[in-house]
């Protein structure tokens, strides 16, 4: 289980994968209805089990209420993250699905592509948006989120220089090679069994979340986002072999453990790893532990800059929704820089706007947070923007934990192309 202020953020791929078999049966277009009355409508959020965040939803949804202008009155109902999917299943498969939901970002075509979802007309310029908090699918927008979050690696200033090693910035991240060496040096110390903490006791979507940006970086992908028909080349090519090569040989050479701890902020600060690969949800952990002694870098760059991935929870409506206009209204109200701000305050992420980010000081211009916008804005990329995605997610993750365990890379992902590929086909192409 990773830290839980990132599973409060990401939805587990083993749950989402669910949803493309399950989408199937039901038949796209079944959710078409909902018997809301005019003047109230629901909302259907996964933060049963967050209190922060609920909080925060909750406050936006009683402000909007309350004011003049309110075209319907909110109703939240919050579920546990973990039977949030199946719930929406359910719901679509009757015909009673409420009408708005949020929806982990990658997921968003695939419930698209089902015909769950209506495409977004709002009154709010998305372009002043973080690009990775905007979800599209067919050229139509389908959802917009409040926050996002980044990768990052964090360490100590002390221990970088104790071994010699510089600090990593934006203008100037690790290239392979000075990973390598860093590590190295690092390890030399002799004070940690290993100096890196690549978070490789994850599970779910933290897998393919964590580990394709670095298999991007190599030039690799999940699937050829030419027309999204294939994995073929993209997964299993040159650049995904020497991918999967080097993330097995920093465990091979003794840097990483195959099987880290349980909470890997908590092993970095508590100064048993010197390098910890997380991300923004950490910050604030990590601050007030390591205070000035904190550096927080980039990624590294392994051939095609650094690379993380982009997309959290987000807000949609559904296609049957019988007062879109009000559903419509209140995400427009919600999207407010006052509103974006107070959620990412909630929920520690990256607020979506720069007009937002002002509001907060850890977010503002020379905030002690800022980099992470930076990062967000610099290197992210979406996870595939196809319905076939949490299929792909959670093929991805059992062949990590394969090359993990030292399985041979290019059988493994010759293996998880063809399953990609099957599922690709069996669906029709994922088309309309």
């Amino acid at each position: 289980m990773m830290n839980k202020r990132f599973t409060r953020i990401l939805a587990t791929s083993v749950a989402a994968a669910a949803l493309v078999g399950t989408l199937g049966a039901c038949g796209k277009g079944s959710a078409s209805a909902t018997s809301e009355g005019s003047n109230e409508i629901t909302m259907w959020t996964h933060n049963a089990g967050n209190p922060d965040e609920l909080k925060a939803v909750q406050s936006i949804v009683d402000s909007y209420n309350k004011s003049p202008d309110a075209k319907a009155q909110i109703k939240v109902q919050a579920f546990p993250q973990d039977s949030y999917n199946d719930s929406v299943v359910s719901a679509a498969a009757s015909g009673k699905l409420p009408c708005l939901v949020d929806i982990d970002g990658p997921n968003v075509p695939n419930w698209a592509w089902a015909k769950y979802l209506a495409p977004l007309k709002l009154d709010v310029d998305l372009s002043k948006n973080l690009p990775s908090t905007v979800a599209k699918w067919d050229g139509e927008t389908y959802a917009v989120g409040t926050y996002d979050v980044s990768l990052a690696m964090l360490s100590r200033k002390s221990d970088l220089a104790a071994a010699g090693v510089r600090i990593a910035t934006v203008e100037k991240p690790w290239t392979k090679d000075e990973f390598q060496e860093a590590l190295t040096k690092l390890k030399a110390l002799g004070k940690w069994e290993h100096p890196l903490d690549m978070g490789t006791g994850g599970t779910g979507e933290w897998l393919p979340y964590a580990y394709s940006p670095f298999l991007q970086s190599f030039g690799g992908d999940l699937i050829n986002r030419d027309g999204f028909q294939t994995a073929d080349g993209s997964l299993n090519g040159e650049e995904a072999v020497q991918w999967a090569q080097w993330f097995r040989g920093l465990a091979d050479e003794g840097f990483m453990a195959t099987k880290s701890g349980k909470d890997p902020v908590q092993d970095f600060v508590n100064n048993k790893s010197a390098i910890v690969y997380t991300g923004s949800w950490a910050a604030d952990t990590a601050m007030t532990a390591v205070k000035d002694d904190l550096a927080i870098m980039p990624t590294v760059d392994l051939g095609n800059g650094p690379k993380v991935g982009g997309g959290s929870w987000q807000w949609g409506v559904t296609s049957g929704c019988a007062n879109s206009e009000a559903a419509m209204d209140y995400l427009s109200y919600s999207l407010k820089p006052e509103n974006i701000a107070a959620m990412a305050k909630a929920t520690a992420t990256i607020p979506a706007t720069d007009e937002a980010a002002a509001m907060l000081p850890e977010f503002a211009e020379g905030g002690a947070s800022r980099i992470f916008m930076d990062f967000s804005r610099g290197y992210a990329v979406m996870r595939p923007e196809t319905p076939a995605y949490p299929f792909i997610a959670t093929e991805y993750g059992k062949a990590v934990q394969d090359i993990l365990a030292g399985a041979d890379a290019k059988t493994v992902l010759d293996k998880t192309v063809k399953a990609i590929d099957a599922n690709i086909k069996s669906n029709g192409g994922y088309k309309d």
